[in-house]
């Protein structure tokens, strides 16, 4: 399946694209082949777009063949998170209905990726209104984990399909959203590169709110330098920032601060031995480690497991907007919105005081490193039959999220990589966090990792058959 044109760097397709040695046909037809092939097992995607895509990527090739380019995404086959507005294609956010047409009209993000010309593949499943983190959908089923052909493993969450359209071969760029961990837990899953963006960066307008706070838009991808490519063709004309892709560093010139509480504990078999290989393997090749412990990382997992921010801010949301739609909620993200209801007023504003406070510190703290490395997700993909009995997914849904949380709460931004499977032979991710702003140089220590430690592809191989 890796033979496949869709599986090659983003760069590389995108000089063959120019080269006239690849279409953006070419590139459209495999995502097809391999939806047709693996599409209805993997179920990453609500809505199918395959038809369009062909079209849209002809009308690529014709614009390349007369010389024209639209932008380094121009021809690239794309999947969209099922809580953007995109022209053309409904949209639920992984609710029982189709919200209404005004959620159809594309914000910044997609407007700048679409004005590129790709492909756009579909719409992959969300959690619904994007709250959860482990990938489940009680209207729509959940995509499967691509790593085990046999049992029924969650995805990730929230951008559930998103990782798994990218393993499957159906897109080589997805986008995703990233509030509590939405992109990086999916990516590390599912084996793929997650990037989260610093809060405010790029903006979220007509993307369906889960908090107005919180919620970042993301990017996942095979690699981290597929991930440093396409922040590059987006961030320009979303952020107002002039913040071009520094220069690969060397490892030796950097410094990684390591905790030694917090996100190690209660880790899967092989997860934190994975990723404690993975950093003295970075420390072998040169980087400096150092122990560092973040500021009020227990505070800020306290206020989280109280509701933070995001279920207030999602029932504000569904209250003014879409009151039709709570009572057919699913159960999972009924039980947290309703949760917010006896929340008075004063405890929301002094969680956001909390929050405002935790960012100013962390950032202070991070300016002692170059980035600090944890596991990404202390928990295995857990089996859908195992989050059936009373109280297992709550439980399990907050495991999973307790590592990337952190970086959403201290306001930074984060990214992932897979460095190895656990004991269960599912991907491992390694999570880079860094100060706020500092997303391209963070990208670039990302691929000064990975060049050292190699790709998901090279470390991980292929997924077993179906």
């Amino acid at each position: 399946m890796q033979d496949s044109p869709i599986f090659l760097p983003l760069r590389e397709q995108r000089e063959r694209l120019r080269a006239g040695t690849l279409t953006a046909t070419a590139l459209a037809e495999a995502a097809v082949a391999a939806y047709q092939q693996r599409g209805k097992h993997d179920h990453a995607y609500l809505t199918w777009n395959g038809e369009q895509a062909l079209a849209m990527a002809k009308a690529a090739d014709a614009v390349l063949a007369q010389g024209g380019d639209a932008g380094a995404l121009m021809g690239l086959a794309v999947s969209i998170k099922d809580i953007y507005a995109v022209t053309g294609l409904p949209t639920y956010a992984g609710s029982s209905q189709r919200l209404p047409k005004r959620w159809e009209r594309p914000g910044p993000v997609v407007g700048t990726l679409l004005k590129q010309l790709p492909s756009v593949m579909g719409k992959t499943h969300s959690v619904e209104f994007a709250f959860g983190g482990l990938g489940t959908n009680a209207h729509w089923g959940a995509p499967r984990n691509p790593w085990d052909a046999h049992q029924h493993r969650t995805p990730g969450g929230s951008s559930s399909g998103a990782g798994v359209s990218l393993v499957g071969g159906t897109a080589s760029l997805a986008l995703g959203t990233d509030t509590a961990g939405s992109v990086r837990i999916p990516a590390s899953m599912t084996g793929v590169a997650g990037l989260k963006t610093t809060a405010g960066r790029w903006s979220t307008e007509q993307i369906v709110p889960l908090s107005s706070t919180l919620d970042t838009p993301g990017l996942l991808a095979r690699r981290v330098d597929d991930l440093a490519f396409a922040f590059d063709a987006l961030d320009g004309g979303l952020s107002g920032q002039d913040d071009r892709m520094p220069a690969t560093p060397t490892l030796a010139g950097l410094t990684f601060g390591v905790p030694e509480t917090f996100f190690w504990d209660d880790c899967s078999p092989g997860i934190a031995e994975t990723v404690r290989g993975a950093i003295k393997q970075l420390e072998a090749a040169g980087a400096r480690i150092v122990t560092l412990e973040l500021p009020g990382i227990d505070e800020a997992y306290e206020l989280f497991k109280l509701g933070g921010v995001a279920a207030p801010e999602l029932a504000a949301f569904l209250n003014t907007e879409l009151p039709e739609m709570i009572d057919s909620l699913d159960p999972n993200v009924a039980a947290r919105v309703k949760a917010a209801d006896d929340m008075p007023a004063w405890e929301y504003v002094r969680r956001r005081t909390v929050l405002d406070s935790l960012a100013a510190s962390a950032a202070a703290r991070m300016a002692d490193v170059d980035a600090v490395l944890t596991p990404t997700v202390a928990i295995t993909p857990p089996t859908i039959e195992s989050l059936q009995p009373e109280g297992a997914y709550p439980k399990a849904n907050m495991h999973a999220l307790r590592n990337t949380v952190i970086a959403n709460f201290l306001g930074l931004c984060a990214l992932t990589l897979p460095v190895g499977k656990d004991a269960a032979g599912m991907p491992v991710g390694l999570q880079v966090l860094a100060g706020p702003w500092q997303d391209a140089s963070l990208l670039a220590i990302g691929q000064a990792i990975e060049n050292e430690l190699g790709s998901g592809l090279e470390i991980l191989g292929q997924p077993p058959a179906i």
